[in-house]
């Protein structure tokens, strides 16, 4: 059985991880008004990656006994002035979740819950994951610049980033 500050603060965690989608979606729909398909499929996955860690922490929730507890999805940015900025929103926004996800482990150790520690570990990874892929778009970016070839030749191979389902759900 969860206690009530560990399910209060998964239960933030999962409107995080939907506002999170939300704001992909945002950028995905961005990046296709801007002529870049590949950049708006980056995203997309994206933001299908993000309604999945939301569902993993709402089935522990169910899985430990707790309630889920729904929450309105704030509003997020719509408007970014160029591909770099959309992916340096995209790091901030990912460093960002990453101290959300550091309270909740830091939480679980003051109050002894080992299962929500092990859970965690698995997000914890993603997380390293997440900004190293970011940090590396926004160093190619840098290094194309203007270059439209350059942004031309980026875009495409975003293009061919396909989704798969997180191990956590696999099966599920």
């Amino acid at each position: 059985m969860l206690n009530s500050k560990i399910e209060a603060a998964i239960n933030a965690q999962i409107n995080a991880e939907m506002w999170s989608a939300y704001l992909y979606l945002s950028m995905s729909a961005w990046c296709a008004k801007e002529g870049k398909p590949g950049m708006a499929n980056w995203f997309e996955i994206q933001f299908r990656e993000e309604q999945d860690h939301a569902r993993i922490f709402f089935n522990y929730v169910l899985q430990r006994g707790g309630k889920v507890t729904l929450a309105p999805i704030d509003a997020v940015p719509t408007e970014w002035k160029s591909a770099l900025d959309v992916f340096e929103s995209t790091l901030a926004h990912e460093q960002k979740v990453t101290s959300l996800i550091n309270d909740i482990f830091a939480l679980t150790l003051s109050e002894n819950d080992y299962a929500t520690q092990s859970m965690l570990k698995w997000f914890i990874d993603e997380q390293v994951e997440e900004e190293e892929n970011a940090q590396t778009l926004i160093d190619q970016l840098r290094m194309i610049g203007d270059n439209g070839y350059g942004l031309y030749a980026l875009d495409k191979e975003l293009a061919a980033r396909v989704y798969s389902t997180p191990s956590p759900l696999a099966g599920k």
